[in-house]
């Protein structure tokens, strides 16, 4: 492996491909939990330790199910994976900050069903990543999602000091700051070099 991979696998994941803003993936958390930031920036840590965990565990089911023979129980496997990480997640949160649980709603859950998850650990192995590049792509991944969200609330948390048209409020105006961010992410395009 070149020494220089492992950043690049982190760029690559937080800016220039980022799951939200480049991919499209993980879109239904960062539109409703990015209202606030007190609420976006814990969901995004939230997400980023499942997509760690998952990750982790994606590249040990891999190795597994490829040494067994058994490849095609690779998605139901990770699926697994992915709800358990995020019982624990949920179980820590409600323990710890009770008011951030009902903060952030059905949102906390739903993170079993974010396809950026499933998506990571599924271009982690089509990638055919090592461990150590599986771990430099979920942390950039998962800081990616968390820079999405955090972008997002307080670019929605600036609008709500000024006055909107009355046709480009709520839902509309959401989409289109989403739009423009990921049209600023664009521009990271060409930190990939090839």
């Amino acid at each position: 492996m070149a020494p220089d991979a492992l950043p690049r696998i982190f760029l690559d994941a937080m800016l220039i491909n980022n799951f939200v803003l480049a991919l499209f993936l993980g879109i239904c958390p960062f539109l409703g939990v990015s209202t606030q930031i007190r609420t976006a920036l814990p969901m995004g840590l939230a997400t980023a330790f499942v997509m760690l965990i998952s990750s982790l565990c994606a590249y040990g089911i891999n190795a597994l199910l490829l040494w067994l023979g058994l490849p095609f129980l690779r998605l139901i496997s990770y699926i697994v994976v992915i709800a358990a990480a995020v019982q624990l997640v949920e179980m820590f949160v409600k323990k710890t900050s009770p008011t951030l649980f009902r903060a952030l709603g059905i949102y906390l859950p739903l993170i079993t069903t974010n396809c950026a998850i499933l998506g990571l650990a599924l271009f982690q192995t089509l990638r055919e990543y090592d461990l150590p590049q599986s771990l430099a792509y979920s942390l950039g991944a998962g800081l990616g999602f968390t820079l999405a969200l955090v972008l997002m609330a307080g670019m929605r948390a600036r609008l709500a000091l000024v006055s909107v048209p009355r046709i480009s409020q709520g839902a509309a105006l959401g989409l289109l700051l989403a739009g423009m961010l990921s049209l600023a992410f664009m521009g990271f395009a060409g930190l990939g070099g090839q």
